[in-house]
């Protein structure tokens, strides 16, 4: 069997990790086909595991270090 899995969309801050609730940037899509979310701090504890487990992991948590897009040339 063939599993043909589509581009995740980007995490929002409507996501929230599952393990306690604050702004998901990670998205693991397991092999057995559910998926999870984890913020950065909770992504970083359980990669080894989930590694282990994922058929995919989406990490978005160099936005938490990136500067926004409106800000200006002197704060980035």
């Amino acid at each position: 069997m063939t599993t043909v899995l589509t581009p995740a969309s980007q995490l929002t801050a409507a996501d929230r990790c599952d393990r306690c609730g604050a702004q998901a940037y990670l998205r693991v899509v397991l092999l057995s086909g559910g998926e999870l979310l984890f913020c950065a701090h909770h992504g970083r504890k359980f990669e080894p595991e989930l590694k282990k487990i994922a058929a995919e992991i989406q990490d978005e948590s160099e936005r938490l270090t990136s500067a926004p897009a409106t800000a200006s040339e002197e704060d980035r």
